[in-house]
């Protein structure tokens, strides 16, 4: 009888040979160049992974020219990371060159390993997303073109992991990465009640809003929005396109810095607002670009070895961090989320 309903296939069934005899037998890995990671078993196996930075909107001719080079190099085994890296695993150390070789021909750049700069995360932006603030794969482009010589390269004091959101949803990484590029409204949705009256269900767009901002307008049959409460989510454009969120005019990107999901020295981080606004501005976004690079230069010079930028900013302190980057201070980067007793700032030698 045919299955109605297949599911996921089993990932191990797509596993390497080497993978599949060694699983959870894996003794330790290390870096042999940027790009190119060895892991090795407690039987002596070897699996080399070759790292190769990728678009995350790709076509299918694409995906077609990356399979025919895991045929041709390591026997068809590869894998997509979660930043859109392309890693091709092989148990054969001779075919590690020519594959490099191959990648930098069809201008897939190998690195992103070790202390270096991984692939940006993002997410859909104006491609394809309905309440963005702003575009991802544009900013990306840019802000990696940018940045292109530290993914090429180990140098760094520490990884450095950089993540995009195109709203404050945030289907990308920007509340646990290193810096953060965040697109944010600013102003409440314009509400057409034509189109709330025509075809919205309304006890539905009421309960989308997490602040309870939106209220029911039984008079005109449509809703109220209490503007104070609003934080600019776009949850009730999902509800109804009577509620536009998108204004071309003061949509915009903040930046954030200082988080990591690691536990490598200390615990898991948040990222934190530095830079609350900064200007649209395709198709290059120069203000973005020139404040990442600002962040990224800024804690070059000053981390120690091994520190992430949330770790390098807590032992100089978040005032010291502000003045070395030259980033000016606002009421906006005032951590007042009352929750979080472990971050409120509410002491007297909070200066700014």
């Amino acid at each position: 009888m045919a299955k109605l309903d297949i599911g996921p296939p089993d990932y191990k069934k797509n596993l390497p040979p080497v993978i599949t005899k060694n699983y959870g037998q894996w003794k330790y890995h290390d870096y042999v160049k940027p790009g190119v990671l060895r892991h090795v078993a407690k039987s002596g196996d070897v699996l080399y992974s070759i790292r190769a930075g990728s678009p995350r909107l790709v076509s299918n001719d694409f995906i077609r020219d990356i399979c025919d080079m895991a045929d041709m190099y390591c026997n068809g085994y590869l894998r997509f990371t979660s930043r859109n890296n392309i890693e091709f695993l092989t148990d054969d150390e001779a075919m590690i060159e020519p594959l490099i070789a191959a990648c930098e021909a069809k201008g897939l750049p190998v690195g992103g390993t070790g202390h270096s700069l991984s692939n940006i995360v993002h997410t859909q932006g104006w491609v394809h997303c309905h309440t963005p603030a702003t575009d991802a794969s544009g900013i990306v482009k840019a802000v990696m073109d940018d940045l292109f010589e530290y993914f090429k390269t180990d140098d760094l004091p520490a990884r450095l992991r950089v993540a995009l959101a195109c709203c404050l949803n945030m289907c990308g990484a920007v509340h646990c990465s290193d810096i953060a590029i965040l697109g944010v409204h600013r102003t409440v949705p314009v509400i057409d009640h034509e189109i709330i009256r025509k075809g919205t269900e309304i006890p539905t767009l009421v309960a989308s809003c997490p602040t309870g901002a939106i209220r029911p307008d039984p008079k005109n049959k449509s809703v109220v929005i209490r503007d104070e409460s609003c934080m600019y989510c776009g949850n009730c454009y999902t509800m109804s396109p009577g509620m536009q969120i998108m204004d071309p005019e003061n949509d915009g990107i903040a930046i954030l810095v200082g988080g990591k999901v690691s536990n490598a020295r200390s615990l898991p981080m948040f990222s934190r607002l530095v830079i609350p606004f900064l200007p649209n501005n395709p198709p290059r976004w120069p203000e973005t670009v020139e404040a990442v690079r600002n962040i990224v230069e800024t804690w070059i010079r000053h981390a120690r070895d091994g520190e992430r930028v949330g770790e390098w900013i807590e032992r100089i302190g978040w005032e010291r961090f502000f003045t070395l980057a030259d980033i000016p201070f606002s009421d906006k980067c005032i951590d007042d989320y009352i929750f979080s007793r472990e971050t409120f700032r509410t002491t007297a030698a909070f200066k700014y």
